[in-house]
Parts: C-alpha cells; sequence; structure tokens
C-alpha cells in the first residue's frame, strides 16, 4: 500500500486526485510554480513543493523538480492527471529507473498509442475497427494525391504527432489537397518537431464516441459504456455526456467488449480512452489516450465508481474492485467545461475571482479550484471547473444542467457559461440530433465565430 502519492499536476484534476488519496488514507503531496502558491490544490494537500517559475516548462513539465520532489517527501507514487507529463513516456521510464511507481500505463503502451500511425497499427491487428486510409506515414504531395484518389475525398491530413487539433487538415476536393498537406506538415514540425503526416477517409457527419477502458495490468480488462463528445470547437470538447444519445444496448456492447478484449491482450494497466468517429451504426478508431480523462466523471457519475482509486489499485497490484458483471449504467450524466474565456473569440480571460459559487443539490457535482479571491494564473490552460450532472434519464439530466448554470456564480472574469446557457436553448441538443461538426456551423451562426 502506498503511503504517500505526489500530483504531478495543477487545479481540479489535483485536487480530485487529493480527494481520492484522502479517502484511502494515503498522504498527498502537491507540487507547484511560484505562480500557483496559493492554489487549492496547494491548500489541501498534505505536503507542498515548489518546482520552478510560473512557466509549464520549467515547473509542472521539469521531470528533475518532480522527481527531486519526489525524494525530498518520500512519496512513492506519481499521479500524473491528464496533460502536462502523463502521456510523456520517458518521464513514465525516468519514474521507473529512480524506484517509484507511475500510476498509469506503462511507457511502452504509452509510446505505442502516442504515435498515431503505430496506434492505428496496432488497433487494426487487435481487432478493433479502424477509419479507411494511408497505411503508415504519407511522404510526399504525390502520395498524397494518390492516396486521395483511392480513398475518395474528402479526407483529413493529421500530424502523427499531432492532438489537441493541431496539425489536421481537411482536404474536400483534390483541389485542396496541397495546401492542406503542406500545412498539416508544418503545423505538426512548428508543434511537435514532427512533420509526419498520415491521411485518412473525413467522414461528413460522424460523432465522436469514446469508450472507457480499465485493465489490470495482468490480462484482465473491462470497460465501462461510453461518451458522446461530438460538441466541439476546433476539435476541443466542450460538452461530453454517458452513456451517448445515439448508442443502442447492442452497439454498447459490442464495440465496448472489442475494446476490453483488445486491451486486456496487451495488459494494459489503469485507465485508457479508445476514441472513434461513429457514423451510420459503424466505429472508425481515431486515437488512445493512455491516461484519466478530462471529462471521466460522467463515466463515474453513470456507474458509481471511482476511477481514481481504481487507478491507484491496481497500480499497487491489487486486482480491479469490479468485474465487467458489475458494471449497469444508472441514469444520464453531462458535463460542461468552464473556462476562463471571452466569447464571441474564446479568448482567455485570466484574473482575479471576486466571487464564487459552487451550485449544488442532488446530481449536481463542480471540480473546480476556484475559490473567493483567487486570481486565475496566465500560463496555463483556462479551464477553471467542469460542472457534471446526474439525472435519472437524459432530460432530467438536462433540466439539471440547465438549473445548475444559473447557480453557478464566478464574478471577476469572464466564463463560457453563457455559451451553454444558449446551446440548452436548441431543439437538437435537447433531441441528441448533432455531430462533431454542429457546434462550429452554430457559433459561425449565432456568435459570427468557428
Amino acid at each position: 500500500m502506498f503511503d504517500k502519492i505526489l500530483i504531478a499536476n495543477r487545479g481540479e484534476i489535483a485536487l480530485r486526485v487529493i480527494r481520492a488519496c484522502r479517502e484511502m488514507g494515503i498522504q498527498s503531496v502537491a507540487v507547484h510554480s511560484t505562480a500557483d502558491a496559493d492554489a487549492m490544490h496547494v491548500r489541501m494537500a498534505d505536503e507542498s513543493v515548489c518546482i520552478g517559475p510560473p512557466s509549464g516548462t520549467h515547473s509542472y513539465l521539469s521531470i528533475p523538480a518532480i522527481i527531486s520532489a519526489c525524494e525530498i517527501t518520500g512519496a512513492q507514487a506519481i499521479h500524473p492527471g491528464y496533460g502536462f507529463l502523463s502521456e510523456n513516456a520517458n518521464f513514465v521510464q525516468i519514474v521507473e529507473d529512480h524506484g517509484l511507481t507511475f500510476i498509469g500505463p506503462t511507457a511502452e503502451h504509452i509510446r505505442v498509442m502516442g504515435d498515431k500511425i503505430t496506434a492505428k497499427d496496432t488497433m487494426k491487428a487487435l481487432g478493433v475497427p479502424c477509419v479507411p486510409g494511408s497505411d503508415g506515414g504519407v511522404p510526399d504531395l504525390e502520395t498524397a494525391q494518390k492516396l486521395g484518389a483511392e480513398i475518395g475525398y474528402p479526407v483529413i491530413i493529421k500530424a502523427t504527432a499531432g492532438g489537441g487539433g493541431r496539425g489536421m487538415k481537411v482536404a474536400q476536393t483534390a483541389a485542396d489537397m496541397e495546401q492542406a498537406f503542406m500545412t498539416a506538415r508544418a503545423e505538426g514540425k512548428a508543434a511537435f518537431g514532427n512533420d509526419e503526416v498520415y491521411i485518412e477517409k473525413y467522414l461528413t457527419t460522424p460523432r465522436h464516441i469514446e469508450i472507457q477502458v480499465f485493465g489490470d495490468g495482468k490480462g484482465n480488462a473491462v470497460h465501462l459504456g461510453e461518451r458522446d463528445c461530438s460538441l466541439q470547437r476546433r476539435h476541443q470538447k466542450v460538452f461530453e455526456e454517458a452513456p451517448g444519445p445515439s448508442i443502442t444496448a447492442e452497439e454498447r456492447a459490442r464495440i465496448g467488449k472489442t475494446c476490453a478484449d483488445a486491451v486486456a491482450r496487451i495488459n494494459y494497466i489503469g485507465a485508457g480512452t479508445i476514441e472513434f468517429l461513429y457514423e451510420q451504426g459503424e466505429f472508425y478508431f481515431i486515437e488512445m489516450n493512455t491516461r484519466l480523462q478530462v471529462e471521466h466523471p460522467v463515466t463515474e457519475s453513470i456507474f458509481g465508481v471511482d476511477l481514481v482509486r481504481e487507478q491507484i489499485r491496481v497500480a499497487e497490484g491489487l486486482p480491479m474492485s469490479f468485474t465487467q458483471d458489475d458494471l449497469e449504467i444508472n441514469g444520464h450524466s453531462i458535463e460542461v467545461r468552464i473556462n476562463a474565456e471571452k466569447l464571441p473569440n474564446f479568448s482567455p480571460c485570466p484574473g482575479r475571482i471576486t466571487q464564487y459559487h459552487a451550485p449544488g443539490g442532488l446530481g449536481v457535482r463542480m471540480d473546480s479550484a476556484l475559490y473567493d479571491g483567487y486570481s486565475i494564473p496566465p500560463y496555463y490552460d483556462s479551464l477553471i471547473g467542469k460542472l457534471i450532472v446526474h439525472g435519472r434519464d437524459r432530460p432530467e439530466a438536462l433540466a439539471r444542467l440547465s438549473r445548475a448554470l444559473g447557480e453557478l456564480i464566478v464574478d471577476g472574469v469572464d466564463t463560457t457559461v453563457p455559451l451553454f446557457d444558449a446551446l440548452l436553448a436548441e431543439k437538437d441538443i435537447h433531441t441528441g440530433e448533432y455531430n462533431i461538426h454542429w457546434l462550429e456551423h452554430w457559433l459561425e451562426t449565432n456568435l459570427g465565430n468557428g
């Protein structure tokens, strides 16, 4: 049993891990930059260590500083949260080389799934359905044009090392291929130091469906249903729900078993998410995230499990506390991401919180590190909270979300709350009739911003 865990992250996810540790009787260590000295995760942890200046590169991404913090405090394990070093295979290897435990998958699994082409090839071999596309990287424009004609337009060009919507360009016709190909390569080089790209068929009206999987590293794995994350802006999720309004019980069982069997075969350990595009009853693999997702609370809500607690348990070598037969869906859950951003351009809006009040009541959960007087620093992601609601069914969850948004008070900065108020007035949101392009079109029409 771990006595002490260091959380290599900040904000609401650091608080999330601290709470799980406290319930398990494990001491927690917070690390922080100088800009986060007064942050809530620092206040709530049992110990804290300053690891550098405001820049994430020199603090939360500094591997030597984080390893040193473990040595200073005697922490035996590191939970990475999401973002920062959570999917850095080199970091995992260094953690293990220092005799510490990384609470997450192995370095090899992170490495394989971190490269989009290798991940796709691996999933194909494991029987997971994939989007039609190139076999590996595309070396030049001539090859790209030939593949575009074979696959059929539209196609999407993606950076092999991409993520967060960067290095992705759509070619609607053959005439668009040159610009899309060159731009995707340039963005991949600038953002990730790697200009290799691959090509896939671009589905016109898909939904974004992701399957939550969990393995014990010993050949046992389960799935915890799906999440629908189709409401996106510039490939960034803003509204997530479980179960998906478009997925049948039969489809859920089929794709869930496929995913659980796949990760069991590779002895995957911990939480992972296999993401798909879903169109006309078919699932097409796009990537696997080898970490806890931002939207994990909706899965926790409908299954009544603590995914962070489970991560810690299997990292200690304990078996999972549930089997596939134990997992039954209860009701419906929705999460909206509250960002400190100014509409309509979604520009970051750091500043001092003059008043904060979290909504409450039955079926309402607010994951946030805000408090009255807190100054949101300008150096990090603009996510300041996640509002999660749970109801007996989707209509009740939507009504509860509307009520909870009305109770939420965040004064002193602009937030994206008005966006969700407006979306909840739309018929398509209530019927669930939308796809991954819906929000972009709605923003363009209603806010003049896509």
